[in-house]
This record gives C-alpha cells, structure tokens and sequence, in this order.
C-alpha cells in the first residue's frame, strides 16, 4: 500500500462544452443538444456510480432541452435538485470582452435567478474557452460568493522547474491565485491540459494503462498537490456511459491513485485542504494570452463581423443605458409599472447571441443570420419599454407654464439617461397636427387639411421662455397610429417636422423641457463653426482638413495639436474569423497624400460638419494561392498567399462633424465594400511619449503596455475594446471612442497611433477544419462612428471618458402636451459626484423592487461618491453587491437610516446600492 501522503487522487468530473451554435447552426446542435440530455438522465438513472455531471456553467441549456421535451421537466428537476446535475452560474458561456459590463452582470444575474428556482446553485467561477479573461473577473465573482475561477486561456503554465514561474501572467501550476485591479483574490483553476484531458477514458486495461500513464503525468507536471483534475467531456461531446467501468479499472491498474467520479465542489475541497501553505503563482488583472508567441489568442475575432458588434452595441445599450433607467424612474415616479419580464425576455434574447462563437463572429453562415433577427427581436422590445417609459415620465412633467403660449404650443422633452450632465445636438419629430379617421372625415379631406397646415412662424423655446437656436425639416404628410391601452387601434394622418437644435445642460438622469411654439422671438444669433473651406472651430477645439481629408486637431485646454488624424489603412487578411494575418511582404496602403474631395454639407447654429470622399481602388482578394491554402487547412501563420493584382473601386465617405458644445470631433464613415479577403482602419497617430494606453474593459479603465512581451512573435498586437481606446501622458491625451468596433491597436510606429479597425473580410471560420464562411466577407455597405476627444492627461477625471461613454448612448425625446404634473420641467432623478467614477445602471431589483443603480471607479486610488436620489419617497439606501442582495444601510450624521449618503469606493471598485422607496 502507498503511503497516504503521496498518494494521488484523479478527480474526473463529466461535462459536456456546449456552443449552442458554432460550425453547425443552432438547430443541428439543438437536436444533437435533446440527445445528450436524454442520455445523461437515463445514465443517471441507470447507473448510481455515476454520481454527477456539470452542465457547462449556463442555465440556457435547462431552457434549450425543456423547449423541446416539457415532458421531462420533472425527471430534469429530480436530477438539479438531488445534486448530480449541477448548474450555473451564468445564463450562457459569454464572450467577456466583447459584451458590456453591464450585459456580464446580467448574465450573472438570470443565471443565478434561473438556477435558484431549483433550489440549488454552482459557485464556480466558469470560464472554460472565453478568448481571453477580463481583470475584473475576480471582483464580479467574489460579489456574487464565487471564490474560484476556473478557464482555460490567457495564461501560460510553466511546469515545476521553470525559474521565471512567477512572472506576469505565468504560473508553476495548474492553480494559482488571480487577482483583479481592486485586489480580489479567487483560487484559480487553469485547464493547463484543456477540458477535455480526462475525455473518452478507455476501459480496455491495455488502452487504459497507455492513457494514463500519459494523462497523469501530464496532470502531475503542472499540479501543485496530488489533487489532479481530469475534464470527461469536450465541445458537444456525447456522455460516456461506461465511464463508471473506465474508473474501476482505472483504479486497478494503479493502486496508489484514488480515482473518483467528482464534481467542483468536492475537487476545490480537497484542493484547498492539500495547498496547506504552498505559495501559488500570483496572476494580476486581464489574461490576455501576454506571455505567447501571440499567434493563438483568437483576438481578432473583436473585428470578425463587425456589424454584428455594432447591433450588439446598439442592443445592450439600449436597455441598460436607455430602457432600464427610464422605466425604473418611471415606475419609481408612480407613472408605470416596471416591465421586469420584458427586460428579462429583451435580455435573454440578447444574451442568446453573446456565446463567444456567436458574438465573436466565428461560426458558419447560417448561425449570424440568426443573430441577427435575436438583435432585432430584443431591440425592438427594448423600444418598446423605451417608448412607453418615456411617454409616462412625459405626462408627469408639469408643462403648464406653456399654456401662456396658447393651445397651439407644442412641448417636448429631452431625456439625458446618461450619468453625466449632458449637452449636445438632438434631432426630436412633432406632430404640429393631427386628424383621426374616428372624426369621420373622409380620407381626401384629412389629406387637404394636413397639407394645409402652416409649420413656420413658430420658435423653440426652454421651459423658461428662452429661445433657442433650431433647423426645422418639413416632413410633410405622415401616416401614423396610437394603440391606446383600453381602445382599439387609433390611425391617423399628421402634419409632422423635425427640429434639430442643442439641448444644453439637461441633468445626468434627468429631463429638460422644450416646446415649439407660436411666437416670433428670435434665439441670440450664433456665430458659425465654419471657419473656412476646411476648417471648423467651437472655441473648444479647432479642425482643419488636409487635402488629403486628414485632420489636424487642436485642443485650446490643453494647447496640444494632433496631426494626420483618421488615415485610413488596407491591408490584405489571408487569416480567418479567429485572426488577423497580413500577406509577408505587402504593406498596407493608406490615404495619406492621397488628394479627396472636400466640402461643407451643414452649417447651422449647433453643428458644423464636412464631407470627405475618398474615390480610391484596392486589390480585389487575395491571390490563387490563397484558395489552397485555405482548402488544405495551412495554419495561418505559414501560409504565403499574397493580394491580387486586380483592383476594385473603394470610395469611403467620412463625415466630419463638430458641435457647438463638443469636446470632441464626431466622424461618420460609410464605403460600399467590394473587397475580399482585407481589412480596413482608421488610424490616429497621437505623437504622446509614453509606454502605455488605457482601454475601456470591463468595469474599468484596463492599462495595457504599448510594446507587447519579449515572447510576443505575431506582427499584430490588435486588442479589445469597449467605448474607447487612450493614449496620455501627464499633460494631455487623445482618447478615441466608438460604436461598436471592438478591435484596435496601438502602433509601434514611433507615433503611438490608435488604430480602430472597421472591417475585416475573411473567407472561412478557420479552427479545426474548413469551412466556408462567404457572409464573412461582409461584402456591401458598412458604416462606422467613433468620436475624437483630446484632452488634459487624465481621462478620467478630466471628462473624456465620461463622454466616450455618453457618444454610446442615444438621447430619448417624446412630444407630450400642455398639463400639470409632478415633475419639474428640468428635472434629475439622482444627483451625485465623485472624481474618477464613472456611473453605470440604474433599474429595478425583481427581488426586492428596490431602486439598484451602481458605479465603478475608474482609478486605482480611492474615491469619495456623494449621492442625492430625487426619486419617489426615498426612505434609505443600503450597500449592495452585483446580485443586488441588500447589505449595510447608509445612516445620516444622527445615525438614522438615510437614502442620500457619501461613501469611500476602493481602486477601481465596482459598487452599487440599492434605494428603498416608500412609494
């Protein structure tokens, strides 16, 4: 008999990793999906030496399986309940970088609410193929009781005698402790040998004994006790039924291993009971893959598709920026009941498309065709909330005033679901009239009187009577119709216009007030932006336009000018949905010193902007051999196919625009792509000395080096993103911002260039084998926006961040009418302050029903946040957690419960509250 103590224990714990849709569509993994539960559950019943089985950490396939076979819930819950399937705790296995902060929460959340209706929870950390893991990882998971986290990627294992094992991102072992930028700390778990080291485990002993002897001395070279984990499962893999055999005669063949069919718990039980004192590698912040040679990151899939990660962006921001707030202030005011199962509904349907070979854009065809009726479907849920929240706050504003304008005064008002004070340009339709087919006029008399509506000699006007500078477009006649509550369906036809005019200073989560009124006073005359034929100027900034439609920037805060702005690149891509890879030998082309046309297309008293057009030609594919490369699957690192000689037309339209208020340079960019097998940026040298750059991550303003490591071999050091990249130094910095475009870079040209990428074309899905992925080629019109925002050093406190994250979310306006009501006409839901921080969410708890609004800090230093709820009859506020549970209660200076409180946010801490209203 071995001596206990040197004795091993194989934990093999079943699981199956389950993309929903990869390089089958949904529907064939669906059907393969009702197989495997089926077969699990008779395995289950079958045999009682099969004690467990994880079922890959998303509650989604809970609700996959039962559409399909209802019949089985009750075998199912049997099963959850009695613990030999465990589940949670997320909704779906998301891509991390690539969905919002906010949308990671969400996940956490319905999976936590999903798997808590069977009574039963798994508290691990699951990450097992997120291409790459976000540094805040362990905060999220610690808020939620989670203190492990268990991945297989982003970094690299180095074995027991590697000297630099405690380097940045590499560890000795298998464990390891991750620690994110506010200083949680979680046990992790990396799938050194993948998840799939304890799969198909044979039961012939002759087999038996081959596998593992290798399998455990590949465990045994990265583990830091006799605790080996062994995965039995891998992508769709089918349940082994004889698994129960394959561990019998495991045991025999090697009498001084304990070989156990396990789960998560019991494996991280006796994990922490064997580490005693061992000190583990510590990994801080993002895992990035930092420590590889750079080629298998699978980075680039943040610019696979990028039109599915604009609808996301739109998507996501729309509920938790526009709908969320709205209707939670909303309900908070007593105008509307919170549409929770909406919201539910709106975000699982969004989630549905956030599984990394979804959201990532590395699947077949037919699986982003289906993403993107889910974009559509949960968008339009999410404006209908938007609409319907927007139009009760608007009936509670008190608009009374404007009756001194007569009957004929048209109100609006502009909502700002920001958390930050806001000015900008809106663009709001009104009716100036309306006819209803229930007043019994024929169809031809409607039509005449609307048409013979006057729409001039009216002024906008503030809630104060100030006139304000406005564009007014005609849209003539308009058909249109309610659907009122307790009637049916109300058409009719309307004489309708659009304003488009600056709405300065509404409150961060607030309203202001406008109307359109009968009146013939006139705005205070604005000089224009225009400052010459190509040039541009708000006294905040100045832009001149090159000939070649590059612009020189200048910032009069900081006196910094910024030169050679938005150079577009095309460079061959002969990689695939997964990564980037440039033909050797072929630069890119650029627009630099290539002449384009240039002309004003809007001066009016709020904006200015100018078109730019570049009529330009780039090769039209790449080359023959690049079709055999890609038919006898070279690794994309070797292949040697180049670009085509044959050219096609690329005519790329920028608008370049500049408002009023603006502290940045909006671009708008749209080509017809008739390209393949390329990619498109847009570059911004920034010429700051430093050696690295801030990135919006998730929860936080990630710091990234400039200059990846020394082990770094790929040509690309492309990155993720959220709303913005930043290059700074002490005095002044350029951060740009976008909508969607997932990807950038920052150069190493001697300039510290941020590079956005706004296309990438690709011909296959790359991975295992070869599949065609035409669609990828994204051939047709795409659009791009990103925002230019220089700034004095520190984006953080100095607004630029603030408003990367303002140009994500879209201003609400509804026309409303003349009445009293509750609401000031300039009115703020929250006040609050706090340097460096930056607000988050704000919306209903189901639980509890509490108001639940949180913050993050972007710094790693200490902040002070000082907060006033304006909402209801707020009673109290207390500290929450990212599952919204109620915590300590904020009390005032006598030390009674209080909803206003100031409180100290750690470095970089996410935080949130909940306020309790006695409405």
């Amino acid at each position: 008999m071995a001596n206990a103590e040197n004795r091993r224990t194989a934990h093999i714990i079943s699981h199956t990793h389950w993309d929903r849709e990869w390089y089958l569509p949904y529907e064939k993994h669906h059907v393969r999906l009702i197989a495997l539960m089926d077969t699990l559950m008779d395995t289950l019943e079958n045999d009682k030496e099969y004690r467990s089985f994880y079922l890959d950490g998303q509650t989604i396939i809970i609700e996959d399986y039962l559409q399909v076979r209802p019949d089985q819930r009750g075998r199912l819950e049997k099963w959850i309940r009695e613990g030999r399937i465990h589940i949670g705790p997320w909704y779906v296995l998301q891509d991390a970088f690539l969905t919002s902060s906010e949308a990671n929460v969400r996940n956490l959340q319905i999976g936590h609410q999903d798997a808590a209706r069977y009574d039963t929870i798994a508290k691990i950390g699951y990450f097992p193929d997120t291409f790459g893991n976000i540094g805040q990882a362990p905060q999220l998971m610690r808020q939620a009781d989670i203190d492990n986290a268990v991945f297989g990627r982003g970094v690299k294992p180095t074995g027991f005698n590697n000297t630099v094992s405690d380097a940045a991102y590499e560890s000795s072992f298998s464990e390891l402790v991750w620690e994110g930028p506010d200083g949680s700390r979680v046990l992790g778990i990396l799938f050194a040998n993948w998840y799939s080291n304890g799969n198909e485990v044979p039961v012939d002993e002759a087999e038996a004994k081959v596998y593992w002897d290798r399998k455990l001395a590949d465990a045994g070279k990265y583990a830091s006790t006799g605790q080996l984990l062994f995965m039995n499962g891998c992508d769709h893999q089918p349940i082994q039924t004889d698994l129960s055999e394959a561990i019998r005669v495991a045991g025999k063949l090697y009498p001084d291993t304990d070989f156990v069919h396990s789960n998560f718990p019991d494996y991280l039980a006796s994990l922490r009971a064997s580490l005693h004192d061992k000190e583990l590698s510590v990994v801080r912040g993002e895992l990035r893959s930092q420590r590889t040679d750079g080629w298998s990151t699978l980075v680039n899939t943040a610019s696979a598709r990028v039109y599915l990660k604009q609808m996301n962006q739109v998507g996501q921001t729309l509920l938790e920026k526009v709908a969320e707030p709205l209707a939670a202030f909303a309900h908070a005011a007593g105008r509307a009941k919170y549409p929770q199962h909406l919201l539910t509904y709106a975000w699982k349907t969004l989630m549905q498309n956030h599984p990394h070979d979804s959201i990532c854009g590395c699947s077949v065809d037919e699986v982003h065709r289906e993403m993107v009726t889910r974009f559509d479907k949960s968008r339009h849920v999410a404006e209908t909330i938007v609409d319907d929240s927007a139009l009760a706050l608007a009936g509670a504003v008190d608009t009374s005033a404007l009756a001194a304008y007569g009957r004929d005064a048209l109100p609006l008002v502009v909502f700002n679901t920001t958390g930050w004070n806001r000015s900008g340009v809106v663009e709001v339709e009104l009716d100036v009239a309306r006819v209803y087919y229930r007043e019994g006029i024929s169809p031809n008399e409607m039509i005449r009187m609307m048409k013979g509506i006057a729409v001039t000699g009216r002024t906008l006007v503030d809630s104060d009577g100030k006139a304000i500078a406005c564009t007014m477009e005609d849209l003539g006649l308009q058909f249109d119709y309610e659907l009122p509550d307790d009637k049916f369906r109300q058409p009719y036809w309307a004489r309708r216009v659009k304003l488009t005019f600056e709405a300065a200073e509404v409150p961060a989560l607030g309203l202001k007030t406008f109307a359109w009124v009968l009146d013939s006073a006139d705005a205070a005359a604005e000089t224009s932006l225009v400052t010459g034929a190509r040039s541009m100027s708000n006294g905040n900034l100045s832009v001149d336009i090159a000939e070649d439609g590059t612009l020189t920037v200048t910032d009069f805060a900081s006196g910094r000018t910024y030169r050679d702005l938005l150079i577009y690149e095309d460079a061959g891509d002969i990689g695939n949905e997964y990564m980037f890879k440039q033909p050797d030998a072929e630069p890119a082309l650029t627009t630099k010193g290539f002449a384009a046309e240039i002309r004003v297309i809007e001066d009016s008293a709020c904006r200015a902007a100018f078109e730019i057009v570049h009529r330009w030609s780039v090769p039209a594919s790449a080359d023959e051999l690049f079709e055999q490369e890609k038919q006898e699957a070279v690794y994309y690192p070797e292949r040697k196919a180049g670009r085509s000689a044959a050219h096609v037309p690329f005519t790329i339209r920028s608008v370049v625009s500049l408002e009023r208020s603006g502290t940045g340079v909006g671009v708008s960019v749209s080509f017809d792509n008739q390209a393949k097998d390329h990619r498109v940026r847009a570059l911004f040298p920034t010429d700051l000395i430093t050696s690295v750059h801030r990135v919006d991550a998730i929860f936080e303003a990630a710091v990234r080096d400039n200059e990846p490591a020394a082990e770094w071999e790929n040509p690309s050091n492309a990155q993720h993103q959220q709303a913005f990249a930043d290059v700074s130094d002490e005095k002044q910095g350029l951060t740009i911002a976008n909508k969607g475009l997932n990807e950038y870079e920052v150069l190493r040209d001697g300039r510290n260039t941020i590079a956005v990428t706004l296309l990438r074309s690709v011909a296959e899905l790359g991975d295992w084998g070869v599949f065609p992925t035409p669609e990828a080629q994204c051939l047709g019109m795409q659009t791009a926006e990103l925002l230019i925002l220089p700034h004095q050093g520190d984006g953080a406190v100095s607004g630029a961040f603030a408003s990367a994250y303002q140009f994500q979310t879209p201003w609400t306006s509804v026309q409303t009418g003349v009445h009293g009501g509750t609401l000031a006409p300039v009115h703020a839901f929250m006040a609050w302050e706090g340097e460096g921080i930056a607000f988050s969410s704000a919306k209903i708890a189901e639980a509890s029903g509490d108001l639940m609004l949180r913050w993050f800090n972007l710094r790693p230093e200490s902040a002070v946040l000082d907060v006033r709820p304006n909402v209801g009859v707020a009673a109290s506020a207390y500290k929450s957690d990212v599952l919204e549970r109620a915590g300590e209660r904020f009390r005032s200076a006598e030390g009674d419960a209080a909803a206003a409180f100031t409180a100290e946010l750690g470095p970089c801490e996410i935080f949130t509250v909940g306020i309790v209203s006695e409405r």
